[in-house]
């Protein structure tokens, strides 16, 4: 023992007689002043104001690299963005339909299309489909939502050529086998139950059946109820494949380090055989008429805090206020500093956040406003909501608008930072038609919105007098307040 001390303590002198030795300036006599250290006058700085904010410099000019389009005979899009900084690529399978296109007794039947097709092939079982993906060290993933689904891969250049082999049998060749799907539908069932218990989850679901009514898509849940998931088919989930899993109704976007010619070869080779086939219509049945305001309460006894959605009908992606509509949400809920989170969070403390959104989707989405607020403010939140929702309708200060708009703007470059990210943001360039230019022309066509187009938008898309408001919490403890308020009338909803 007391050798290995002594080798210990032998060793650590060494290290120590060898670390690079600092100057550590001497400390002071006792009740001599400490003399500052030498400054280089060359590198003094001027003093900085530390009671005032920094002056935010003009956005950047967005130099994005171009976008090549290509497009096979079978329909397949093909879009493609050089990225050479590291060896790796992201290929995005964009297939242009979603949980729009779901029947009105099947909720949920897109997601689960979506969710099995990596859990077999009809060449590879789901074990074999992951344990290759890690062999390989690629990322392999499925997904749905409104107006598309998605088949991803995101690989390194070294092993593309086994990953696109793998992506393109999930793509092409999916079996949907039965005990995959028996295995994957009680997953679904197990997380529906435990949504059906959580306060912002009821919340989103009641708003969606209250704004868009029985007859349109977007008043059911993308993931279905119980009931629809249950009565979902394997014949049901295979035929929903064929009908819109089509190249000519799909779009693949590659972003990384590839060639353009490269890729075309490749996608020709992988998908050229896809047959094209006619995409149904969707129907987009109507939604209920807009009435006077009116509070759905939907009664979570015992709930330590009040879940709120507020808003109506939105406007569609299509809209040429698009940027305006991105500008004033931006002010009134879109961000950490808008009105809603200031108001509700930072000056009366009931909240962690509330905030504001518009779905924009090929039809008019949801327009909503949201917060989870401590159970004890409900009705004094309502009022702040109110306030905030009848005064944006109102002309904004240009220190404000300003704001907004650096905001949008400069936080733009940040979402070009990866190859992932780069194809993400294509997705709607893809989805909904956009320029290829949407995004090098963004910061120009944010910086043109005026006060006057706030306001324009504000009103025509916020409408205070008939909003849904949907509030789950506890019932004996809210609603008393609630009626005396006097906002609107109270309706009890009963969930599920």
């Amino acid at each position: 023992m007391r050798l290995r001390y002594a080798l210990l303590t032998s060793a650590l002198a060494s290290s120590l007689a060898c670390a690079p030795r600092t100057s550590v300036p001497p400390a002071p006599a006792p009740g001599q002043a400490a003399t500052a250290p030498d400054t280089n006058p060359a590198v003094a700085t001027a003093a900085v104001d530390l009671t005032q904010p920094p002056e935010l410099a003009p956005p950047p000019a967005l130099d994005l690299p171009p976008i090549v389009t290509r497009k096979l005979d079978n329909g397949l899009s093909l879009m493609i963005v050089e990225q050479h900084e590291l060896p790796v690529v992201d290929y995005l399978l964009v297939i242009g339909t979603g949980g729009e296109a779901d029947p009105s007794a099947q909720g949920g039947l897109a997601s689960l299309t979506a969710d099995m097709l990596d859990e077999g092939t009809t060449t590879r079982s789901s074990l074999e489909i992951a344990d290759q993906a890690a062999f390989l060290g690629a990322g392999l993933a499925t997904s749905s939502g409104w107006d598309r689904s998605f088949v991803t891969l995101h690989t390194t250049t070294a092993q593309m050529d086994s990953a696109l082999a793998l992506f393109g049998d999930v793509v092409l060749h999916p079996a949907f086998p039965a005990t995959d799907l028996e295995r994957v539908r009680k997953d679904r069932l197990t997380a529906l139950l435990q949504l059906e218990d959580r306060g912002p989850a009821i919340a989103d679901r009641v708003f969606d059946e209250v704004v868009f009514g029985d007859h349109n898509p977007y008043g059911h849940a993308l993931t279905g109820t119980r009931e629809s998931v249950r009565s979902i088919s394997r014949a049901d989930i295979t035929a929903f494949y064929h009908r819109y899993y089509r190249p000519n109704n799909a779009t693949l976007i590659v972003v990384g380090d590839v060639r353009p010619d490269d890729v075309e070869r490749r996608a020709r080779a992988l998908f050229g055989s896809w047959q094209r086939g006619d995409i149904p219509a969707t129907e987009y049945g109507p939604v209920p008429p807009a009435s006077g305001r009116t509070i759905y309460l939907v009664d979570k006894p015992a709930a330590a805090q009040s879940s709120f959605r507020i808003g109506g009908v939105g406007v569609a992606r299509s809209t040429p206020d698009y940027f305006a509509t991105e500008v004033m949400n931006t002010i009134l809920g879109g961000s950490f500093t808008s009105r809603l989170n200031q108001n509700l969070r930072e000056t009366h403390g009931y909240t962690y956040g509330a905030f504001s959104g518009f779905s924009m989707r090929r039809e008019a989405g949801p327009f909503t406003a949201e917060a989870e607020i401590v159970a004890a403010k409900t009705d004094s939140a309502l009022i702040q909501f109110m306030a905030e929702l009848n005064a944006i309708r109102e002309p904004v200060p240009e220190a404000e608008l300003t704001r907004a708009k650096q905001l949008l703007q400069l936080q733009l470059p940040g979402d070009f930072e990866t190859t992932r990210s780069i194809a993400s943001r294509l997705v709607p360039v893809a989805v909904y038609d956009l320029p290829l230019t949407f995004y090098n022309d963004y910061v120009g066509r944010i910086g043109a919105v005026t006060q006057s187009d706030v306001q324009r938008v504000a009103r025509a898309l916020i409408h205070p007098d008939s909003l849904d408001i949907v509030i789950v919490g506890d019932s004996k403890q809210v609603e008393p307040s609630l009626k005396a308020l006097g906002i609107a009338p109270v309706k009890a909803i009963q969930f599920p």
